[in-house]
């Protein structure tokens, strides 16, 4: 079988071994790769008594039958692991070379386990694995770290690496790459921390096998033609994401101090249009012609990359509206290792506490200078940083239920910058999300503001359904980025035809959602065996949405209805084939080739 390698790399960090091993046709077939092999993975090696930072939590790297082929956007890799933060299955994907030098140097994906007695980095070079003493790289940020480590090895090497927030454990650490590229915002750099493990290099130089290199050349050549050509083109490549924070703002779902509102009256002032206005230059992932890494000069003349969710969850949700500030936050959390979205949820609900008197460190909405360190007291885990360094879920535990309705998450993990009072659609997308609160499963809200927003349909649950199979399933699986297909309207139909010029295999798209719903059929089943007193109420976003109106806009007064929701997630589960509290049930686990996990579930 073409396409996949059937080869990954097991390194144990505790014993200074590694070996190379292979998996089977069937599990290429039933899960396709990335998230489903990590799904897979989880569950198979991941039990629910393994704390996410002990020796015994597994670290997985994956890549998909696309990633490192001359395809659109296919530069990526799916990092995943049990979650600090949520305590579960967690994920995240980054754009870095060392994804598609992972495939080059002949596997689909490495797990690392175990925990080395002294920092320690891995150069992989093909079959040649070294573990490495990282003791000078350790403290350092992650800019200087690559910058040391680029000099080192070659030009084309990849490599990833961790900041001070993930050596010092903060729950919503992140895994970076190429100055600016950052993925697994569910702690996914705490727990590369606790194995001390400070970075890995990657060099590749092996042929990936493929079923018509002419045909995948020439269908490659014929889909980057087709996106440099769609009507949205020009625009995307001026402004990227950016181009969000006027469109939030219009449709009143720009997430303003702590998300009590979906305006903010300084959008104008950290919008495409300021960016576009002092854009130094751009940058992006392998593979990909449609870049969305605009660069701008910070505060202090830095260069800082930016795209909408830091934007608005570092400006508008903590009340800062001088965009070269938020750059400075921006490169800084980059730099530390630490996720911009969480670190914007976490500082709006810590200033809210401040405003109310629940603590007694006094911080403003909008004060740059305490923010500024915060975000570093927060990385090196010092004074106040070392709360916020749990995340607010565990914040809001220890101050008391009083706060638990303005705690920005679901399952632990902060609420990306989205606002949800009058968009129950992408309520139900946060609230049903397999990692937590995020947007990269199911970005419902721009369809759910032209088709009636504040109704509560059965229709939105069926588009909630199909972006989760393609977002959350196809994209994460191949591993590829969704921007062709979100942002520049590339044909969903692409896909299979790429798939099939690199594997032979004749996948349709019903074929790819049935392997989507596996892939989340499994997830939940991991989250359900995880917390023994699983119920709907996991499901379903803070009490913020339901009970606190918002006070401006067009959509002023607007709240969540609670039964309605709750209707909505009745549909959600009975279309999953999942019971009234979003358990699998037996049928649906054997209809999807899920017999084994009947039995443990």
């Amino acid at each position: 079988m073409q396409g996949w390698i059937q080869k990954f790399l097991r390194l144990d960090l505790s014993k200074n071994k590694f070996i190379v091993d292979r998996y089977d046709d069937g599990m290429a077939k039933a899960f396709l790769g990335g998230r489903g092999f990590a799904a897979k993975i989880f569950w198979d090696e991941i039990k629910p008594e393994v704390d996410p930072l002990s020796p015994q939590n597994k670290l997985i790297f994956s890549t998909g039958p696309l990633t490192g082929l001359p395809l659109p956007s296919s530069g990526k890799f799916l990092v995943a692991s049990k979650s600090p933060i949520t305590g579960s299955y967690g994920d995240g994907n980054l754009g870095s070379w060392a994804s598609v030098n992972l495939r080059k140097a002949g596997f689909d994906f490495l797990i690392v386990e175990g925990k080395h007695d002294k920092p320690c980095y891995i150069h992989i070079k093909n079959h040649k694995v070294e573990i490495i003493d990282a003791r000078e790289l350790w403290g350092l940020g992650t800019l200087e770290v690559e910058k040391i480590l680029r000099e080192k090895y070659s030009k084309n090497a990849g490599i990833i690496q961790i900041g001070p927030a993930g050596e010092n454990k903060v729950l919503f650490s992140t895994v970076t790459s190429q100055n600016g590229r950052s993925g697994g915002r569910t702690g996914m750099g705490a727990v590369m921390g606790s194995k001390n493990l400070k970075a890995m290099v990657i060099e590749g130089d092996k042929d990936i096998p493929v079923n018509n290199e002419r045909a995948l050349q020439d269908i490659g050549k014929e889909a980057y033609d087709t996106i440099r050509n769609k009507p949205n083109f020009e625009f995307w490549m001026r402004q990227g994401t950016m181009m969000t924070i006027e469109w939030s703002q219009e449709h009143n779902v720009l997430p303003a101090y702590n998300f009590k509102e979906g305006l903010f009256d300084r959008a104008d002032k950290i919008g495409g249009d300021m960016m576009e206005s002092i854009k130094e230059t751009q940058r992006g992932c392998p593979y990909c012609n449609m870049i969305c890494g605009n660069i701008v000069k910070d505060c202090q003349n830095g260069n800082a990359e930016l795209d909408y969710e830091n934007v608005a969850m570092l400006g508008s949700n903590i009340g800062i509206g001088d965009l070269k500030q938020v750059s400075y936050l921006t490169r800084m959390a980059d730099d530390l290792g630490i996720d911009t979205i969480s670190s914007g949820n976490a500082i709006g609900f810590i200033i809210e506490c401040s405003s109310k008197g629940i603590i007694e460190d006094r911080i403003d909405w909008g004060d740059f200078d305490k923010i500024k360190d915060l975000l570093h007291q927060t990385a090196y885990r010092k004074g106040l940083g070392d709360f916020l360094a749990q995340g607010v879920r565990h914040m809001s535990q220890k101050l008391g239920k009083d706060t638990t309705p303005w705690a920005m998450h679901v399952k632990g993990l902060e609420i990306s910058a989205y606002d949800c009072h009058s968009t129950p659609g992408m309520a139900l997308a946060y609230g049903t999300s397999p990692i937590g609160a995020h947007h990269k499963d199911a970005w419902i809200i721009a369809w759910e503001v032209t088709a009636g927003r504040e109704d509560y349909t059965e229709e939105k649950v069926d588009k909630l359904i199909e972006q989760q199979r393609i977002r959350g399933g196809i994209f994460e699986g191949l591993v590829t980025c969704r921007f062709p297909w979100v942002e520049i309207n590339l044909e969903l139909d692409w896909y299979p035809k790429l798939l099939k010029a690199a594997t032979g295999l004749d996948f349709d798209l019903n074929d790819l959602y049935t392997i989507a719903d596996r892939i989340y059929t499994l997830i939940r089943s991991s989250w359900v065996r995880e917390y023994e007193k699983w119920n709907r109420n996991m499901d379903i976003p803070p009490a913020r949405w339901f009970e606190e109106p918002t006070t401006e806009g067009q959509f002023k007064e607007s709240v969540l209805d609670y039964d309605n929701y709750n209707v909505m997630l009745d549909w959600y589960y009975e279309k999953r084939g999942w019971s009234k509290d979003g358990i699998p049930t037996q049928s649906t686990l054997k209809n999807l080739g899920l017999d084994y996990v009947i039995k443990e579930l």
